[in-house]
């Protein structure tokens, strides 16, 4: 199948990202877009919380932290308020307290790893209002340092 040339906007935010993930996501490896790996970026923060409670987080997951923020918060499509929630948001992601450092089950609910959907939500929701202002697909160039 022929990559398309911009990225079909068709539908609800859920409809975009379903079709960015299906479309220009590959099965491994960083995607060709820069849309798309925002998208796999954040999909694979989501995955590293939830399913391995950040165990195997490092600095290539602070690389991916970094990806998003860097490509979102530079564009004039946001705010300054969605710019400080996109921040705000990669700030919690990073700055967790790991599972067996945690004093208890309150301090691991307030400071673990953040495992509800919310935030990454909101995350992709952003990418949805940078893809609908750049529906052209944007080349990314693969980071050889990125092997998460």
């Amino acid at each position: 199948m022929d990559t398309p040339g911009e990225i079909n906007l068709t539908g609800t935010s859920n409809d975009v990202a379903r079709w960015i993930w299906k479309t220009l996501v590959p099965k491994s490896g960083q995607a060709p877009f820069v849309q798309a790996e925002i998208l796999r970026a954040i999909e694979k923060l989501r995955w590293e919380a939830q399913n391995n409670g950040n165990i195997n987080w490092d600095d290539r997951f602070e690389m991916l932290a970094d990806y998003i923020e860097e490509r979102l918060v530079s564009q004039p499509c946001f705010d300054a308020a969605a710019k400080a929630s996109i921040r705000e948001d990669l700030n919690r992601l990073r700055g967790f307290t790991p599972v067996n450092d945690a004093e208890d089950a309150a301090d691991l609910a307030a400071h673990g790893p953040y495992v509800e959907d919310d935030l990454y939500d909101r995350l992709t929701e952003h990418l949805i209002v940078y893809c609908r202002s750049h529906p052209q697909l944007i080349p990314h160039v693969a980071d050889p340092k990125q092997y998460r």
